[in-house]
């Protein structure tokens, strides 16, 4: 840590492809995702428990390889907000310095995206420009521990919000 704070802290590439339909945004990746090079790595987020509900799939049973392609089979992609922050610990109350990611390419990236969801407030703030650019929006409840809502509340939201999201094929 240097005199000015934490660490200069970068995200991880997004999950998307060209067949992407609704593309789930998250804030920042937790010190625990960081540090394997992959969303939601953290044992106790309800992130790939909750999506494999969804989607009908064994999510948190396949490696990173497989939770990817699973989600791009479904037409779902991943990213965060925030391109880089500093953040001491986990929580996104403690995110500074933060730059957010290069949104000006999805729609060459991503043709046939639709649909937005925030996972959690923090990311939800940017939901008004993402509804200017003509995706429909949803903020969710977090997918973090630090988020208390049992976990039936947060499937229950998801799921009407993911409601549409089929495999290619």
């Amino acid at each position: 840590m240097g005199a000015g704070g934490p660490e200069l802290l970068h995200g991880l590439p997004p999950i998307i492809d060209a067949g992407v339909r609704t593309l789930i945004l998250g804030s920042f990746p937790s010190p625990a995702s960081l540090a394997a090079a992959h969303y939601y790595a953290h044992r106790q987020n309800q992130f790939w428990r909750l999506l494999g509900a969804l989607l009908d799939e064994p999510l948190p049973a396949l490696d990173y390889a497989g939770k990817q392609d699973c989600l791009l089979q479904h037409r779902v992609g991943l990213w965060d907000v925030y391109r880089q922050c500093r953040r001491r610990g986990a929580l996104d109350a403690a995110i500074e310095s933060a730059v957010l990611n290069d949104f000006s390419r999805l729609r060459v990236v991503a043709p046939q995206l639709a649909r937005v969801c925030f996972n959690g407030q923090t990311a939800g703030r940017f939901a008004g420009w993402f509804r200017q650019q003509g995706y429909a929006t949803q903020i969710l409840p977090s997918t973090s521990p630090a988020y208390t809502l049992a976990f039936e509340h947060k499937l229950a939201a998801w799921r009407a919000a993911l409601a549409g999201a089929q495999p290619v094929g």
